[in-house]
């Protein structure tokens, strides 16, 4: 039986690594729960077992945050931030830097993933529209949507599961990301810059897109409702504090403003529904089984015992922090974490997880979700982002970011040992 759960975790894992798997019409949320049936299937972890090995909390966290950005959504709250940047009136290099601001800080509470979904088709028409090229505001979003996420335990999918298991402070972890996230933003503006600047204006966009063709019209986008923003950002700012300064299970908090969002005269529950991104509370339920089982085998106790013998211990920050940039960049963010979740334990090990998983994600463009939706966005409008242009920016900032925070983390652990 422990040969046949391997068998299956190298088969899920294999599709996290290439997205799918071969022959197959399957995505990673298809392929993770493909493996958690197969598991029950063949009787390797009961209908108890699996249903116990689901991290409720986080599950009830991700979901309540999705009402909450679909609230901002359906309002036009993210569609006039962004064309409300746009109109500022400064120079190109100003807009890049208001835009990495505005893009972090919406990814710290709404999610980096539903931001960049949201801000790059706006993004692009609005560029167009001022003759900007649109690809390094693109790739700025990007950068900025992961960098900001890391600020908060609500910031992403990961991050939740990491507040979430190891109990994390709020407050504690804010305190902890501010000073690494914030000068990465800075860095990342400044690379930005010096790797973009001659080319914030593109001519052969201009030529392609002089105003007579119908894919340069500007789209309407969502019009500002004002009183479902103003309802959406209350509750969310009333759950932001409840985490702050209260004790309050952080599920329970969420999930009761989504449940007042969700009573609405004027918003109907199917859209806010269908705006719930279902596909990826799947993923982690498929995941949450796999890794059960693994676990279950005692091969993952096994395999640390063996790098803490060889002088690696998942225990020392060195260690844990490579292995989470590698893992990261291997099967993306979200399985790293879960696969190194039950092996740490030291005081620093959440922020280590959080910043290193989050900041890895920008190395490459499978690296998070949020550079999958944006390169997805562009290439709808006819833009190119492969991946030489995407690692050009990515890269850097991602080897910058890192060692800000390792420098950060290496001072940390430094003083508490």
């Amino acid at each position: 039986m422990i040969e046949l759960v391997v068998a299956i975790f190298i088969i899920v894992y294999l599709g996290m690594i290439l997205g799918s798997l071969p022959f197959l019409q399957i995505d990673r949320t298809g392929v993770a729960l493909l493996g958690a049936i197969a598991l029950i299937g063949f009787d390797a972890v009961s209908l108890e077992e699996a249903a116990q090995s689901i991290h409720l909390p986080t599950l009830i966290l991700l979901f309540a945050f999705m009402v909450v950005s679909a609230q901002m959504r359906l309002g036009g709250f993210y569609d006039e931030v962004t064309r409300w940047i746009a109109r500022l009136p400064v120079a190109p290099p100003l807009l890049i830097g208001a835009l990495i601001f505005m893009a972090a800080s919406l990814s710290a509470v709404f999610s980096n993933d539903i931001v960049c979904l949201v801000v790059a088709p706006i993004l692009i028409d609005v560029c167009r529209g001022q003759r900007l090229a649109p690809l390094p505001f693109l790739l700025a979003l990007a950068c900025g949507a992961n960098i900001g996420s890391a600020a908060t335990l609500i910031g992403n999918p990961q991050n939740m599961l990491i507040g979430e298991t190891l109990h994390l402070s709020f407050a504690g972890y804010l305190r902890e990301a501010a000073l690494p996230v914030g000068l990465g933003l800075a860095a990342t503006w400044a690379l930005v810059l010096a790797l973009t600047r001659r080319n914030l204006v593109d001519v052969a966009d201009i030529a392609s897109h002089d105003g007579t063709q119908e894919d340069a019209m500007p789209e309407a986008g969502v019009p500002l409702d004002s009183w479902q923003t103003m309802k959406g950002l209350t509750v969310a700012g009333v759950i932001v504090a409840c985490f702050l300064f209260t004790d309050w299970p952080r599920e329970v908090v969420a999930l009761t403003g989504a449940g007042v969002l969700l009573t609405s005269r004027r918003l109907h529950s199917r859209q806010m529904l269908g705006l719930v991104d279902w596909e990826l509370l799947v993923l982690f339920i498929g995941l949450f089984v796999v890794n059960h089982a693994l676990q279950k085998t005692g091969l993952p106790a096994l395999l640390v015992a063996d790098l803490s013998a060889a002088g690696m211990p998942l225990t020392d920050l060195g260690p844990l922090f490579a292995t989470t940039f590698v893992l990261s960049n291997m099967v993306s963010n979200v399985p790293a974490v879960m696969l190194l979740l039950p092996s740490v334990a030291h005081t620093l090990a959440g922020p280590t997880l959080a910043l290193v998983s989050t900041l890895a994600g920008n190395l490459l463009i499978v690296g998070s979700v949020a550079n999958i939706i944006v390169v997805d966005a562009a290439a709808q409008r006819g833009i190119v982002i492969g991946w030489r242009e995407h690692a050009r920016i990515g890269i850097p900032v991602t080897l910058v970011t890192l060692a800000i925070a390792a420098a950060y983390l290496a001072l940390r652990w430094a003083a508490a040992h």
